[in-house]
């Protein structure tokens, strides 16, 4: 059986205590790291890089999705509350699930059968690649878990950037440069001052009088790439 990397964060000693218990009926679950606030748990996380994190929602400072927010690579999280409106936020989300405080063993055991099931299966159907890290995004009050496969786009709008996915756009307090150096540049590529694309999107790719490439992606945007990314584009293509 598949051996499961937790972190537990929240702020609450006991909490964190009631939940070492329960998970110690548990033998494929590892316990790696534990953690009281937002701001230890980013760095307990990045790394040690965990398969999932129990995860608080209310904290001092900064919650449990500001900690997501914060991450670049996002394991599994089931939510961890004391308070059942956030229930529904959760699974806006894509949580695997969600627990209330105080928790009950019944409904551990289903939780933890449910967390088996997924990492259980990810792992079969994937080799934990580029296209299987995931991001979580604030956008006003809308949360969106994205694997980082289905951006298609990346748009710079002064001090902020618009992410392209799906069939939905989300702001993001995050410049082109922060993103560029984030992501994998053999998929993503920059193709101008103000925008990058997911190479695997591109349908079509046309020269222009001025010598340069403009690229027609599979969602339908036209696209216009400066001449210098374009003697990039080319070079690494085979163009």
């Amino acid at each position: 059986m598949k051996k499961i990397k937790v972190v537990i964060v929240d702020d609450e000693r006991l909490s964190r205590e009631e939940l070492k218990r329960a998970l110690r009926l548990y033998e494929d679950f590892i316990l790696i790291g534990e953690a009281e606030n937002a701001y230890d748990a980013k760095d307990l996380i990045e790394k040690k890089m965990p398969d999932l994190i129990f995860l608080d929602i209310e904290m001092p400072e900064r919650s449990g999705f500001d900690l997501l927010e914060s991450l670049e690579n996002v394991p599994e999280v089931l939510f961890i509350t004391a308070h059942n409106q956030f229930a529904v936020q959760a699974f806006e989300v894509n949580a695997l699930d969600y627990l209330l405080k105080p928790i009950r063993d019944e409904r551990f055991s289903k939780a933890i059968e449910k967390i088996r099931n997924t990492i259980g299966m990810k792992s079969v159907l994937s080799n934990a690649t580029e296209q299987d890290r995931r991001i979580f995004i604030k956008d006003g009050e809308k949360r969106f878990f994205i694997p980082l496969d289905e951006i298609y786009l990346i748009e710079s709008l002064e001090n902020y950037t618009r992410l392209y996915f799906q069939d939905k756009k989300a702001m993001q307090r995050r410049s082109l440069r922060q993103w560029e150096e984030m992501l994998d540049r053999t998929v993503f590529f920059r193709i101008n001052r103000t925008e990058i694309v997911n190479i695997k999107y591109i349908q079509e790719v046309n020269s222009t009088i001025d010598g340069g490439l403009e690229v027609k992606l599979k969602t339908g945007e036209l696209l216009k790439v400066s001449k210098r990314q374009s003697a990039k584009f080319k070079k690494s293509n085979g163009i």
